[in-house]
């Protein structure tokens, strides 16, 4: 569905000074369509002198209430995002930008409103989904030793904020100290279990286990061998 197209009425007959302006504002508003609202504002006559994808229900014309100060916001020419709502209190996410006429005066505002409800809305949907809502029985997993490696695997890599194809060979020997240190190579297959999610060799998981134990002799003097 295309964009809403602005009202045609113009405020002058005469080519208005930001009407260079207008085919960016209106490709903006095409592409962001129909979650942006694009408005050019004219500081000097404070009114909106064009708007695409309208959902606040201005038009060409209406008061920008801008105060009419040609050196509003002169620190810089862009600014945001920043927030602002709906009138129904929902959160639209924006930026502006100043605008200058042919002789490099400034002369208007382009302000882009994002409407972000429906992104918020998206959010609290998968958040319901993907959220634990009681704590975990722990005696359902008291035997399941690959859970416990994968729990102890995902509290490692949050720890560290990285993905587990991310690891480097240093990551991967501290992965395993871990794993260690929690007795988790303590159980048959243990080795290969590991050695599959990391996508390497066993003798791979062993040579970086042994090096892992290497490194800190204190907390694996007492290990027993890993099981293979």
């Amino acid at each position: 569905m295309p964009p809403k197209q602005p009202d045609q009425t113009s405020l002058s007959d005469l080519p208005h000074p930001l009407a260079a302006h207008f085919p960016v504002a209106e490709a903006m508003a095409a592409l962001l369509h129909p979650h942006a609202e694009v408005v050019i504002h004219d500081i000097a006559m404070d009114r909106i002198v064009r708007i695409w994808n309208a959902f606040s229900k201005r038009k060409p014309g209406s008061p920008s209430y801008l105060g009419h100060d040609p050196n509003l916001l002169a620190e810089k020419d862009t600014y945001g995002p920043y927030e602002k709502a709906n009138p129904d209190g929902s959160r639209v996410k924006s930026v502006s930008a100043v605008l200058r006429d042919a002789k490099g005066r400034r002369a208007g505002f382009l302000c882009i409103n994002l409407d972000v409800s429906k992104f918020d809305a998206a959010i609290s949907l998968l958040t319901a989904f993907t959220a634990s809502l009681t704590t975990r029985p722990e005696p359902l997993f008291h035997h399941d030793w690959r859970e416990r490696i994968n729990l102890a695997i995902r509290d490692f890599l949050t720890e560290d904020g990285k993905a587990l194809s991310a690891l480097d060979r240093r990551d991967r020997i501290a992965l395993l100290a871990r794993l260690d240190s929690q007795g988790l190579f303590q159980t048959r297959n243990a080795v290969p279990f590991v050695a599959q999610v990391l996508d390497v060799s066993r003798a791979t998981v062993y040579g970086l286990l042994t090096e892992a134990r290497r490194a800190a002799p204190s907390s694996t003097s007492k290990s027993k061998r890993a099981k293979p």
